[in-house]
């Protein structure tokens, strides 16, 4: 349900924009931005009904969605929501310094339960690592945005961001292990932008 929850929006963002027959980028961009904030709100509410809540993430990512693509939708204008990774990034790397700066584990606090086990130490390195990476990934929305068609900046979503992603957080495994990681359960992937 999580994953269906987590990743649904997404799939069908992704689906629609590639099977959607529009005769220009613009009107592919609007029918797939237009998709992704239907299901965006249904994971929601999805959510509240399974869950009885919605996780603050969820919060914050439906929340973008939801204005980026209204913003999309009636200024016909892809921007909107292409800018949105951006600032999903870079609002998770600004919380996540905030909380290097002001020595409180925010980190530790949102995912302790997935990794048992992690020190004061390793909990401040993967801050670091995330925090860091978010900035990157910042960075690179953008140039993408700037540089790729509306086609080549899903593509890249789909076939850069996602990957990225996943192989970033094995790369943090062995400092995980190193610094008291317990392996009985799987770290999670943090939410896609």
């Amino acid at each position: 349900m999580r994953m269906l929850i987590d990743f649904g929006p997404l799939i069908v963002f992704f689906a629609v924009n590639a099977l959607y027959p529009a005769e220009s980028e613009l009107q592919k961009a609007l029918a797939a931005t237009a998709a992704f904030m239907v299901t965006m709100a249904a994971a929601m509410a999805l959510s509240f009904w399974k869950a009885g809540r919605i996780s603050p993430m969820l919060w914050i990512s439906g929340g973008l969605v939801l204005v980026f693509g209204s913003l999309t939708i009636y200024f016909h204008d892809e921007v909107f929501i292409q800018i949105k990774p951006t600032l999903v990034y870079a609002m998770f790397a600004a919380i996540l310094f905030y909380g290097l700066v002001a020595k409180k584990p925010l980190l530790q606090m949102l995912l302790e339960s997935a990794y048992p086990g992690l020190t004061a130490r390793g909990w401040r390195l993967l801050t670091v690592n995330w925090a860091v990476f978010f900035v990157a990934m910042a960075v690179l929305n953008e140039v993408a945005r700037y540089f790729l068609s509306w086609d080549g900046w899903v593509a890249y979503k789909t076939w850069g961001v996602i990957p990225m992603t996943f192989v970033f957080a094995l790369a943090n495994i062995p400092m995980l292990m190193k610094h008291g990681l317990q392996t009985e359960k799987d770290a999670p992937l943090p939410p896609e932008g």
